[in-house]
């Protein structure tokens, strides 16, 4: 979990909440080492998709759509019908792969109620959503 928060942190990303019960992170390697992290949080067919990164030194080789699919995969293989998000800096990799603007206002309250949506991102974060199943 260190390894995790350390490299959130250099990213910008919340680590206040990462022990918490109802979340889930995993870590994407390949031959060439750790690619990045993603996250998926709640329970129930909506939930929310959070801190997914790309290791710098890993960037710029199209590994954010691989670990960003992978995410997908993870959350369809757990009967999730749509993942919502919440960004500063990614907003063009997730709207690539279909990704639409969705009214932070009008989340579920699954989604709605987690801390990265009532505190710790800010205001001003894009609010995405996808139906993936």
């Amino acid at each position: 979990m260190f390894e995790l928060a350390a490299e959130l942190a250099d990213a910008g990303l919340p680590i206040s909440d990462l022990t918490e019960t109802d979340r889930r992170f995993f870590r994407f390697e390949d031959d060439g080492g750790i690619i990045g992290y993603g996250g998926i949080e709640g329970d129930g067919p909506d939930r929310l998709l959070r801190s997914l990164i790309v290791k710098p030194e890993r960037c710029g080789a199209g590994l954010g759509a691989a670990v960003l699919g992978a995410s997908e995969r993870l959350a369809t293989d757990e009967g999730v019908a749509a993942l919502y998000l919440l960004t500063t800096t990614a907003e063009p990799l997730f709207r690539r792969h279909g990704y639409e603007t969705a009214e932070r206002s009008t989340a579920p309250d699954t989604v709605a109620r987690s801390a990265e949506f009532r505190t710790l991102c800010p205001a001003n974060a894009a609010s995405l959503f996808k139906r993936i199943t």
